[in-house]
């Protein structure tokens, strides 16, 4: 009888550590998604995607967009393309957001 509680215990005490393997392995595998997260947000973060420069804001027809220092693009959140495309019914780019169905 004895030896059927000791193997018991021997499968009890490998589950455990079998469970905490995969909670670690799990969270080793997170943990590198997250940092490549904060390291892409502390780099991206106000900077050009084209030219890895700053973002300045700019007023454009009455609108805050950003523009790369470096490269000069122009970068247009939802917010700031409703806004523009409001202000102008009839232009390309209001007849270009309503085709996306905006």
């Amino acid at each position: 009888m004895a030896d059927i509680w000791d193997e018991r215990k021997k499968g009890w005490e490998e589950d455990y550590f079998h469970r905490k393997d995969q909670e670690l392995l799990e969270q080793m595998r997170q943990r590198p998604a997250a940092e490549e997260r904060e390291h892409y947000k502390e780099t991206s973060f106000l900077h050009s995607p084209k030219c890895g420069e700053k973002l300045e804001e700019i007023l454009f027809r009455g609108v805050m967009v950003e523009r790369g220092t470096g490269c000069h693009e122009v970068w247009l959140g939802a917010r700031e393309v409703e806004r523009l495309t409001a202000r102008a019914s009839q232009g390309w780019l209001s007849r270009f957001w309503r085709s996306l169905g905006r």
